[in-house]
């Protein structure tokens, strides 16, 4: 990743954490009481829970103003500043805070932080080192002082400094994605999958996408195409449209006539590995000897609540069970949990059509022919029937009353 790319990342963890650190900054002489800051009011100060951001801003000014000599206001201000993109001022609250009160290493960490926001990294280096001379446990500095090594080229800085983030703080997911990263830059694929791992367990959609790549290729884990689907698909959950891409790519590759016949049935077979790992999380539920609709037999249980999320993970992934109790699902709904027509619904069935799949395009069809939860076009029902077999075509025919 470059610093560029980098910087997109990190502007919004110093948006993040110097609103936080403002907020748990320790309280001075003439900060707010605990009742005060839950009514969210300053007494006497006239500062209320602001409207938008310029109230805001405008609010703490006039805080300053009467307050000038108080480090936590200026630093409130700052991250204000900071959310609307003044980055000089915010610098300038900043630095006057850190003036009234030099030993805060929280201060110097949110300057740090803002001067990351500038891509001014050796300034932003200076802040950060001071932050952690002050205040050696701060994760979230030494997390921020990586990602700055990074963007001046220091790679082995930057992996000592995120090591030290996960020793202070092992429970740090985009601390372990970064270092991942680094890891195999530097060849050490097998280390870099376990903090992958861990990673995406956290839920960061990229160490999610990248894991399940390893897992396609080999890097660092043995090749499992079912796991690499398995990740793919909680990024897609996350809205990683890469990983999405990947998952369509395996689709249409199982279901082309143009891969060879053991390409189609290696696919084929990942799709249901991943079909049967969505059962780990129903270990109330006895496993069937043969493959089985998970979401099918939730949905005998009238657990559609779990039935419907499973349904749609099984239809991604191609089953043909799972199209069916969809479709009927899609034109009743259930109960007060799902309305007829649901839009993640027609979504699923859109995807798995456009690569192939037999199924879908056949429930499309009516979707569209009928105008079921959409204004009905026959031409485009029509065109779906392109590539089905001609008992297909001819039932649908017969059905629909095509001519």
């Amino acid at each position: 990743m470059r610093p560029r790319s980098l910087l997109l990342v990190l502007t919004v963890t110093a948006t993040v954490c110097s609103s936080s650190l403002a907020r748990s900054h320790s309280p001075s002489e003439h900060s707010p009481s605990e009742s005060s800051e839950a009514s969210g009011s300053i007494p006497g100060l006239g500062f209320n829970e602001p409207a938008d951001a310029v109230t805001e801003i405008a609010s703490l000014r006039r805080t300053v103003r009467l307050l000038p000599d108080d480090p936590d206001y200026r630093l409130q201000l700052a991250g204000a500043l900071l959310r609307v993109g003044d980055l000089d001022a915010a610098v300038e609250e900043c630095r006057a805070a850190i003036t009234l009160q030099p030993d805060d290493g929280n201060a110097h960490l949110q300057l740090g932080l803002m001067l990351m926001a500038k891509q001014e990294w050796r300034a932003a280096a200076s802040a950060l080192r001071e932050a952690i001379r002050l205040e050696p446990n701060l994760p979230h500095a030494h997390y921020s002082l990586g990602s700055v090594q990074y963007s001046l080229g220091n790679v082995p800085a930057a992996v000592q400094s995120y090591r030290r983030t996960l020793e202070l703080r092992p429970h740090f997911p985009d601390a372990h994605y970064r270092l991942a990263l680094l890891l195999r830059v530097a060849g050490r694929t097998r280390e870099a999958a376990q903090h992958l791992e861990t990673a995406a367990a956290g839920g960061v959609p990229q160490a999610r996408l990248f894991l399940g790549n390893a897992y396609q290729n080999g890097q660092g884990v043995e090749k499992n195409l079912g796991l690499a689907i398995f990740w793919w698909m909680q990024a897609a959950d996350l809205g990683q449209q890469t990983a999405s891409d990947s998952l369509s790519k395996v689709r249409r590759q199982a279901l082309s006539s143009e891969s060879t016949k053991q390409r189609r049935m290696e696919l084929q077979s990942a799709l249901q590995i991943y079909r049967n790992t969505l059962w780990n999380d129903f270990p109330d539920i006895s496993r069937p000897s043969e493959p089985q609709s998970l979401g099918k037999v939730l949905l005998e249980q009238n657990r559609a609540e779990d039935a419907v999320p499973v349904l749609l993970k099984e239809c991604f992934a191609l089953s043909e069970e799972a199209h069916a109790e969809l479709a009927t699902l899609y034109e009743t709904g259930w109960d007060q949990y799902l309305k007829p027509f649901d839009k993640n619904i027609l979504t699923c069935f859109q995807t798995t059509s456009a690569d192939g799949f037999t199924p879908a395009k056949k429930v499309l069809t009516r979707i569209y022919a009928k105008g079921l939860g959409l204004d009905a076009d026959i031409p485009k029902a029509k065109a779906l029937l392109k590539g089905l077999s001609r008992q297909d075509t001819q039932s649908l025919f017969d059905e629909l009353g095509f001519h």
